[in-house]
């Protein structure tokens, strides 16, 4: 007779999900994926990185130097502060969130960034990590420190007004063309009192073809920032030489008026113009990053 043992060997265990959810993303740190509402969203491997290790340590600051340390080593040449900047942006982007209102990874200026949305772990709510036990009597939570913009160093203001005081300046510029070519026969009466012969001709002109020019320009960009068209901070830096360009030849359009509001006021409006084109980049740039 024939004993025979059955010996059941056990299955490898296969590595264990690790899903993080947080409002209507699911991160799955294990295959390094990015899902909303069940939807794969395309997130590059260092933003990812980024992300995993805020989630990892859920309302508790993660210092830029620690980020530094886990996404370059110290053999990796880079502009870490450039790069970090663009990574978390790229994050930023993909979640829908914001740096002036956050709803998921907030900055801590000059420092770091902490993940500021409820987190689940495998369904479980994740608690807040603690280096040192609660005191009994626990003090008030410092204020929440100002975002500051990554690339102006300044403190975040809102959107609405950035966006205002943009198209506060565009119409003004159309002011200013719609009445110089309303009076271009005044313009070249003047120009002709100090600048006689060709030199009022070669004003007049100037000022028709960047009239002409300048008035389409300004009602496009007024209704890029009207429709929060959000590529226009990339659009605008393409064309920005020309509305440098047609900014500062207008900034002299004071000195037409020399006679009514008097040199001294004219220079002062003159040099106010010439700063206004930066101005305007300023305001882009805040608005409208990267």
């Amino acid at each position: 007779m024939l004993n025979y043992r059955v010996v059941i060997m056990p299955m490898p265990e296969a590595s264990p999900r690790k899903a993080v959810r947080f409002g209507a993303f699911e991160v799955d740190l294990v295959s390094g994926e990015l899902r909303k509402n069940g939807t794969r969203i395309r997130l590059q491997e260092q933003p990812f990185r980024v992300l995993a290790m805020l989630l990892e340590r859920p309302g508790e600051m993660v210092a830029r130097e620690d980020l530094h340390s886990k996404l370059w080593p110290d053999d990796t040449f880079v502009d870490f502060d450039h790069g970090l900047n663009t990574a978390v942006n790229k994050l930023r982007e993909a979640l829908g969130d914001a740096a002036a209102n956050p709803r998921f990874v907030q900055t801590v200026a000059r420092r770091g960034y902490r993940f500021i949305a409820p987190v689940q772990v495998n369904g479980n709510p994740a608690a807040p990590a603690a280096d040192t036990p609660a005191p009994l009597h626990p003090e008030p939570a410092p204020p929440s420190p100002i975002d500051l913009h990554p690339e102006l160093e300044i403190p975040i203001p809102r959107r609405g007004l950035t966006r205002g005081l943009f198209i506060l300046i565009q119409i003004m510029y159309l002011i200013f063309y719609l009445a110089a070519l309303f009076r271009w026969l005044e313009v070249h009466r003047i120009a002709d009192s100090f600048l006689p012969g060709w030199g009022a001709t070669a004003i007049v002109t100037a000022v028709l073809v960047t009239a002409g020019i300048g008035i389409p320009l300004r009602c496009y960009l007024i209704s890029g920032v009207a429709f929060d068209h959000l590529r226009l901070g990339q659009k605008f830096q393409r064309i920005y030489p020309a509305i440098l360009v047609i900014g500062e030849l207008w900034a002299i359009a004071p000195f037409l008026l020399a006679e009514k509001i008097g040199f001294g006021a004219a220079f002062a409006a003159a040099a106010g113009l010439l700063y206004l084109p930066f101005s305007e980049r300023s305001l882009i740039r805040m608005a409208y990053r990267n």
